[in-house]
């Protein structure tokens, strides 16, 4: 007997709500502020319909025909408008949860990852008779009580709130799904199919059979393990906006153990105690390398008045990232090179891009640095990305004023994955590291201001680079200035 849906016909809903990790405040005078980590948008003193609408969208879902129905018992109808354009903005924003629903029977939940202007996905259509497969970026995990699929390729996820949306990417993963078979998973007529793998491939947890070719056998995504991929979305603020930082969420659940070991641990047992290495001798040059370390700070403080010098730049550079032609060399099939610092392989896969804001004798403005020409390549003059990057760089590392000069670092990070497999993103940030502790010598050891970052405004590096994220992702930033007599240095 042939099997016909229980729901003919039934009319496409949608719902919204704020998104979970957010919250509705409300401030002396009357406004409202949203609220979400590090985001924040102030409604001031909104009229009495917005205002429902919001408290009404912190607690649960409205659809838009309940949005009217509120906004018309207090205001009149004249003010649906102002209200729905309101939802719009928060919807492009991403402050918004939105459900599809075919008629009372909820389908699916879009759940944003990313928030602020822009930060919305592509839209992509299905196409009639187009068969799609599941990413194989794409996760399926449990968020909240329910099945959460995203792909780290999106700024938004999908929650399954239909148990049968399970099974469609359970299909997705094996054969593929057309609209056919989403409307017979999911019982439903195939223009409310539509609608699903609509939202489906806008999340890019489903792609077309070419695309999903290209994610294994192309590069730079081909190069990629889902795991690595993850791993660099997840540590890098681009395209979702969870909290990331020292944000201490375990702060008292419970508290972190002490630094030594504790005397009555498993440490206890059999101890050896090992010498204290000498002090540097009285009269050390000042450039020994015990001295250097014994200097070493971070220094979050810079000298505007007498800012750092191109010559010192130029020094700066060719102390920590210098690779001369006769360094280079072969293996496996790659160049190979020889950096001041140890890398994994020789591969040299770091870069540097020193943003710069005020330094003597060299104009500001985005290079990238040629470390075997040992020259500066003007990538972009100054505007709002750069003062972006900077004004994140400054809060970051919680600085009076911008520094004068942001690196960031990047990976060709193709050229580790040549090599290695399932290590080569590790190996990377491991070789940033590296780079890190080594800047920081030769900046001591120069008399300047230095300070690693703990993140970095990637968005509009990428912006300003055009360099794709896939080959040459932002790995690590650090600022350096001249230092002041009077600084006070930190660990």
């Amino acid at each position: 007997m042939k099997r016909t849906s229980p729901f003919p016909g039934a009319a496409k809903v949608e719902s919204y709500r704020l998104r979970v990790d957010a919250r509705l405040v409300h401030e002396p005078g009357g406004s409202l502020v949203l609220e979400q980590s590090r985001y924040r948008l102030r409604l001031p003193d909104p009229e009495p319909g917005r205002r429902a609408l919001l408290l009404h969208m912190a607690e649960g879902w409205l659809s838009d025909l309940q949005i009217a129905r509120l906004v018309t018992g207090l205001e009149g109808e004249a003010r649906i408008l102002p209200a729905q354009l309101l939802v719009r903005r928060l919807l492009l924003h991403c402050w918004l949860d939105r459900r599809i629903a075919a008629g009372a029977r909820v389908l699916l939940d879009v759940v944003p990852r990313g928030l602020g202007a822009q930060s919305g996905p592509v839209r992509r259509l299905h196409g009639a008779g187009v068969v799609y497969r599941l990413s194989r970026f794409a996760v399926l995990r449990t968020d909240r009580g329910r099945m959460l699929a995203h792909s780290p390729l999106s700024t938004v996820a999908i929650a399954c709130a239909h148990t049968q949306l399970g099974a469609v990417l359970a299909g997705a993963a094996a054969d593929g799904v057309s609209r056919p078979d989403v409307a017979k998973a999911l019982e439903v007529d195939e223009p409310t199919a539509g609608y699903v793998l609509d939202e489906l491939l806008s999340a890019q947890v489903l792609v077309t059979s070419e695309e999903a070719e290209a994610e294994t056998g192309t590069a730079p995504m081909g190069l990629w393990s889902p795991e690595e991929l993850w791993l660099h979305d997840r540590t890098r603020p681009q395209r979702h906006a969870a909290p990331i930082g020292a944000t201490h969420r375990f702060r008292g659940v419970p508290e972190p153990e002490p630094e030594p070991a504790p005397a009555d641990g498993p440490a206890a047992r059999r101890t050896i105690v090992l010498p204290s290495p000498a002090a540097p001798p009285a009269g050390a040059a000042p450039d020994s390398l015990a001295a250097v370390m014994s200097r070493r700070r971070s220094v979050r403080r810079q000298d505007d008045t007498r800012p750092i010098t191109a010559a010192q730049l130029a020094e700066f550079l060719h102390r920590v990232q210098r690779l001369g032609p006769a360094a280079t060399g072969d293996a496996d099939g790659r160049e190979t090179g020889r950096r001041p610092y140890p890398g994994a392989g020789g591969i040299g896969e770091l870069e540097i891009y020193p943003l710069v804001s005020r330094c003597a004798g060299l104009e500001s403005g985005l290079y990238h640095y040629d470390s075997v020409r040992h020259r500066l390549a003007a990538v972009a003059a100054t505007g709002p990305e750069t003062a972006k990057m900077l004004s994140f760089a400054r809060a970051t590392a919680t600085m009076p004023d911008p520094p004068q000069v942001l690196f960031v670092i990047t990976a060709r990070i193709g050229r580790l994955m040549w090599k290695y497999e399932g290590i080569p993103y590790a190996l990377a940030l491991k070789d940033a590291g590296i780079l890190t502790a080594w800047m920081y010598l030769v900046a001591t050891d120069m008399g300047l201001a230095p300070c690693a970052l703990g993140a970095g405004d990637v968005a509009s590096f990428a912006a300003l680079s055009g360099l794709d994220t896939l080959v040459e992702p932002a790995i690590a930033e650090f600022v350096l200035g001249s230092c002041p007599s009077d600084c006070e240095e930190q660990p």
